[in-house]
C-alpha cells in the first residue's frame, strides 16, 4: 500500500488521539493536532495543490524549518501523486535555486526563515507556479498556508497511488560533492517503516522525540516507526540539554534518537551542574538511539552511568537506502557498541574489495548493501545511477570490516581515505581515539598535501569548555597510536558538522590544505 493510507488508517482508527506536538521552549510555545486534523490537513493540501493544476509526478519542493505543518504538507503532497521534495534549511539561495532548478519543481512550500533568500532568487524560479507561505510575514503575491488550505474540502482526493510510483526526492547530504536527487517510492518509504519498527520495537502507547531535521531521511524514517503503530511524536524546535530533557519529562517520551553532539552536550550539562536529572521525570524514557555518524564507544559508556536502564542501538544508512536500518546494532548488543551492527530487517550486506569480491572477515572494503529501501536511483541522472547500484546492490562509498560474529565497522568514507606514504589510514579510528581524550569534545582528521609523503593526517580538535590541552600534549597523546596514523599537526577548532551530524570535511580541507595543494 502506499504510505499515504498509513495515515488515513490511522485517522480513522485514532481519530481523537493526538498525533503530533510542537514545543518552541525559546517563546514557551505549544502546539498539538490529532490523527483526525493532520489527515484533514493533508487532505486540503492535496485538494488544493490539484486545484492549481498539480498533476501525477510533478515536484513540489517543502524548505520549512521543523513545524507543526511539515509533515501534513509532506503527506499533502503525496497524495496527489506528485513527488515531495524537501530541501535542506541551510542551503543558500543559490543552492535552493540550483536545487528547484534540478527538479522542475512547480510549487515552492517556505517558511518566513527563508522570506528573504527566496527573494534574492524569485525571479529566476521559471518552473514554480505557486507559492505558499508556512508562519508570519507573508510576502506579496504569495498563497499563505491556512488561507489556500481553508478553501478546500477534507475529503480524500482519491487519486490511485501504487507501491511502485515514485513518491519523493531527497537530496543527498553533498559531505563528498555536489548535492544529487534521489528517486524514492512509496514501497521505499513503507519498507522505512516496517524496517524502523521492527528494529525498535515501537507501540501505540509509545511517544518519540523528534529533534533531527525533517527535511533529511534519518528523522523522518525513525518517525515512520510511530507512523505504522499511530503512536505520537513531539517535534522539537531548537536543541539544547534543558530543552530536551524538559521535553522527555513534561510530553512523557519514550523514545529520543540523538545525534553524537546533543548527547555529548547532555552529558556534559549533567557533569558541569548545568542540569539536574533529579528535576526530571525520565522513568519512561526507555530507547537512546544514535545514527548518521559513527558512535565513540566511550560516549557510551558516560551515558550509561547516567542512563543504566535505558536500550541503546545505533543506526547506520544513508537517503540512497530511504535512511537508516540497513545496518543496525541491535538493542540486545550494546556489548558491541563501536560496531554499526549487523544487515537490519529484511536487508543484506556485505563488504568487498575493488573487484566486486567479498573480503574475509577482518579485512576493509567498501560496504554494499542490497534491500527493498534501495532508492529507485538518480533523478535524471543514469551515469550515477549506474556507478552505485550493480546488480541490485548499492554500493555506499563506505569502507568497513567485519568480525567473527558478523559485526560491521565502519572504518571511514572511501572518498575520507588519508593515503601517506602508500598506507591507507582511516580518519574514523583517529577521531575515535582523539574523542576519548577527557578535554576533547570532538574531533576530525583529515589528508593534508605532502611532498614526499602525498599526504599527511592531521587532526582538528574541538575542545571541551573548561579544558586547557595544548598541541604538544596532543601529539604526546597520540604517540599510543602506531606511527603512520599519528596526526602530525593539531589544529584548535570548532568541528563543523551538518544538520545530520556528518563531519564536513571539505570545508575542513578549504580552511586548512588549500595553500599547501600547490607542494
Amino acid at each position: 500500500m502506499p504510505i499515504t493510507e498509513m495515515l488515513s488508517r490511522n485517522a480513522r482508527v485514532y481519530p481523537n488521539e493526538i498525533a503530533l506536538i510542537e514545543r518552541e521552549p525559546a517563546v514557551e510555545g505549544r502546539r498539538e493536532i490529532t490523527w483526525r486534523d493532520f489527515e484533514n490537513q493533508a487532505n486540503q493540501m492535496a485538494n488544493a495543490l490539484l486545484a492549481r493544476g498539480v498533476k501525477k509526478g510533478e515536484r513540489a519542493v517543502i524548505l520549512l524549518m521543523n513545524c507543526l505543518e511539515w509533515l501534513p504538507v509532506y503527506f499533502g503532497i503525496l497524495k496527489t501523486g506528485a513527488l515531495a521534495v524537501p530541501l535542506n534549511f541551510r542551503f543558500t539561495a543559490e543552492e535552493i535555486r540550483k536545487c528547484i532548478d534540478s527538479v522542475e519543481a512547480k510549487v515552492l512550500v517556505y517558511g518566513p526563515e527563508f522570506r528573504d533568500r527566496i527573494e534574492e532568487i524569485r525571479t529566476l524560479l521559471p518552473s514554480v507556479e505557486t507559492y505558499i507561505f508556512v508562519g508570519e510575514g507573508c510576502p506579496d503575491k504569495v498563497e499563505i498556508y491556512t488561507e489556500f488550505l481553508a478553501k478546500f474540502s477534507t475529503e480524500d482526493p482519491g487519486i490511485n497511488l501504487k507501491d511502485c510510483e515514485d513518491a519523493a526526492l531527497y537530496f543527498s547530504s553533498g559531505t563528498t560533492g555536489s548535492p544529487k536527487p534521489i528517486i524514492l517510492t512509496h514501497t521505499n518509504l513503507v519498507s522505512a517503516c516496517i524496517t524502523e519498527n521492527r528494529h525498535h520495537l515501537q507501540n501505540h502507547e509509545d511517544n518519540f522525540l523528534c529533534l533531527p531535521p525533517l527535511y533529511h531521511t534519518g528523522a523522518k524514517m525513525h518517525w515512520f516507526g510511530s507512523l505504522i503503530v499511530g503512536s505520537k511524536a513531539v517535534i522539537l524546535r531548537g536543541v539544547s540539554p534543558r530543552w530536551i530533557l524538559e521535553s522527555v519529562s513534561e510530553e512523557r517520551a519514550t523514545i529520543v534518537w540523538l545525534l553524537v553532539p546533543w548527547a555529548q552536550d547532555i552529558l556534559d550539562a549533567i557533569e558541569s551542574g548545568e542540569v539536574n536529572l533529579a528535576d526530571y521525570n525520565l522513568e519512561q524514557w526507555r530507547l537512546m538511539h544514535i545514527g548518521a555518524q559513527p558512535v565513540p564507544p566511550s560516549l557510551v559508556q558516560r551515558w550509561k552511568k547516567y542512563f543504566p536502564h535505558h536500550l541503546y542501538d545505533t543506526n547506520y544508512g544513508l537517503s540512497e537506502s530511504t535512511g537508516p536500518g540497513c545496518v543496525h546494532l541491535g538493542l540486545e548488543n550494546i556489548h558491541k557498541v563501536g560496531a554499526i551492527g549487523r544487515p537490519g530487517f529484511n536487508w543484506e550486506a556485505m563488504i568487498v574489495d575493488d573487484n566486486n569480491q567479498p573480503v574475509p572477515n577482518g579485512k576493509v572494503g567498501e560496504l554494499i548493501i542490497r534491500g527493498p529501501g534501495v532508492m529507485k536511483g538518480y533523478y535524471k541522472n543514469p551515469e550515477a545511477t549506474r556507478s552505485v547500484l550493480k546488480k541490485g546492490w548499492l554500493y555506499t562509498g563506505d569502507m568497513a570490516r567485519k568480525d567473527e560474529d558478523g559485526f560491521i565497522y565502519l572504518v571511514d568514507r572511501k572518498k575520507d581515505v588519508v593515503i601517506s606514504g602508500g598506507e591507507n589510514i582511516f580518519p574514523v579510528e583517529i577521531e575515535d581515539y582523539l574523542r576519548a581524550h577527557e578535554a576533547v569534545k570532538d574531533a576530525a582528521v583529515i589528508g593534508m598535501p605532502d611532498r614526499r609523503l602525498g599526504e599527511i593526517p592531521v587532526a582538528i580538535v574541538e575542545t571541551r569548555l573548561q579544558k586547557e590541552i595544548t598541541e604538544a600534549m596532543m601529539l604526546e597523546y597520540c604517540e599510543a597510536l602506531p606511527r603512520y596514523k599519528r596526526p602530525r599537526q593539531v589544529f584548535f577548532d570548532r568541528v563543523p558538522r551538518n544538520p545530520t551530524g556528518k563531519i564536513e570535511k571539505p570545508k575542513l580541507r578549504e580552511k586548512y590544505c588549500r595553500k599547501r595543494e600547490a607542494f
